[in-house]
């Protein structure tokens, strides 16, 4: 037996039903769409969430929470990354040149997990206390970019 030779077994496909041509085809004049209604013109889209005239969940549920339009969105790296790179000056321009940060938001937050066993300078816009606490200890620098 060979690949291009498979066929579906006789009865599982069937020709596309074609509809509206014409009337002895029993699918003709309205083609099943019946005579009025917003269902029947063409370019008809239901609205996402439509439920059959029934109140969508969407509308059901309650709003809740509060969403705060003046949030920060940091770039967040941690000290553990900083370790791993070859260099001892760190600041958003070059991270995001070597790619450890993806974009830059709204600045570069310093976090402190993982561990640091070299000197090394780090400018960000914010830095966690045990970040700072690390780097310092280290006998690194943390500075803040305003």
């Amino acid at each position: 037996m060979n690949l291009s030779q498979l066929k579906p077994p006789p009865g599982q496909k069937h020709k596309k039903q074609r509809i509206g041509q014409g009337m002895g085809t029993g699918r003709g004049k309205y083609s099943g769409r019946g005579a009025k209604g917003a269902k029947s013109i063409s370019g008809y889209s239901r609205m996402r969430g439509f439920e059959g005239g029934q109140m969508p969940l969407h509308r059901r549920l309650p709003k809740r929470g509060f969403t705060n339009i003046f949030k920060k969105e940091y770039a967040i790296l941690n000290i553990g990354k900083l370790e791993t790179l070859e260099g001892d000056n760190f600041e958003p321009a070059n991270l995001l040149e070597l790619g450890v940060i993806r974009k830059l938001k709204d600045g570069l937050k310093v976090l402190g997990t993982g561990e640091l066993k070299r000197k090394i300078v780090v400018k960000a816009h914010v830095f966690s206390e045990s970040a700072r606490k690390k780097i310092e200890t280290a006998g690194g620098t943390a500075e803040v970019i305003q």
